[in-house]
């Protein structure tokens, strides 16, 4: 195109008032890169360079949300998941719509997040599963552990045992409000006679977090294993689980 309006200092709609300047297209240059990239790169490396046990819990957090939020800072977002939810595995056991509740964390991320504590308790379920049970008592422990810790409702659970003391199933018999989880002993002894089961460990969680046995697990135990007895079904133990631990009523010589 020619004419005046290609004349220096003009251009297609003419002469710019005077102090007006077009801005200049940066074309062929790169974006610049986000700060943030070079700290995710540096995360990963001391962490391919076996340096896992110098990472924070919050930085070890940061790495798996990189995955999942490629472009924002996710430091941050780390931190508070880990501020909110009382640590990382608060943080991983959050249920998605907790989890969606904190900035920067959408749907998908939060399923992703929730999807490692699955993950991490079907693992730890790996550990008791074909093998007698006693004999893997730490592992039990464990289990129940990272499966109630962080549950804000009380649940009842039981896992039934063969006569092997081989784990058949670990089955929510309850759940109730924060403090009360109904059990019948009659439909415990049922379920028991249906799967075949010879003897079983049960569980619960106290959402307060505070694993010490109240009266009431008590006498519901004796309640379970007297209903039980004429079966010759064995209670091996009664588990209480808290974010402070796990108490064994066993142990306390409770029952």
């Amino acid at each position: 195109m020619s004419g005046d309006g290609m004349k220096e200092g003009g251009g297609l709609f003419g002469k710019l008032p005077e102090g007006v300047t077009l801005p200049t297209a940066d074309v062929g240059k790169p974006a610049a890169r986000k700060h943030y990239h070079g700290h995710r790169e540096r995360l990963r490396q001391r962490l391919i360079d076996g340096e896992d046990n110098a990472l924070a819990d919050y930085e070890l957090l940061e790495l798996l949300l990189c995955a999942f939020i490629p472009r924002r800072d996710v430091k941050p977002i780390a931190k508070d998941l880990v501020a909110r939810f009382g640590g990382v595995s608060g943080a991983l056991a959050a249920p998605v719509n907790k989890l969606v509740q904190v900035d920067g964390i959408g749907e998908t991320a939060a399923a992703y997040i929730h999807t490692t504590h699955l993950l991490n308790q079907r693992a730890t379920r790996e550990q008791i599963a074909k093998k007698p049970v006693i004999g893997s008592w730490a592992a039990v422990l464990d289990y129940v552990k990272i499966s109630l810790q962080h549950e804000t409702e009380e649940q009842f659970r039981v896992l039934f045992l063969d006569r092997k003391n081989q784990l058949i199933m670990d089955e929510r018999q309850a759940r109730g409000t924060v403090d009360h989880a109904p059990v019948y002993p009659r439909e415990l002894a049922r379920r028991a006679l249906e799967l075949s089961a010879s003897a079983m460990i049960l569980v619960h969680n106290h959402p307060s977090g505070d694993p010490t046995p109240s009266s009431a697990d008590i006498t519901v135990t004796r309640e379970i294993m007297d209903a039980l007895d004429p079966l010759e079904i064995t209670v091996h133990d009664h588990l209480i689980v808290g974010k402070s631990g796990v108490v064994s009523l066993k142990t306390l010589g409770k029952i």
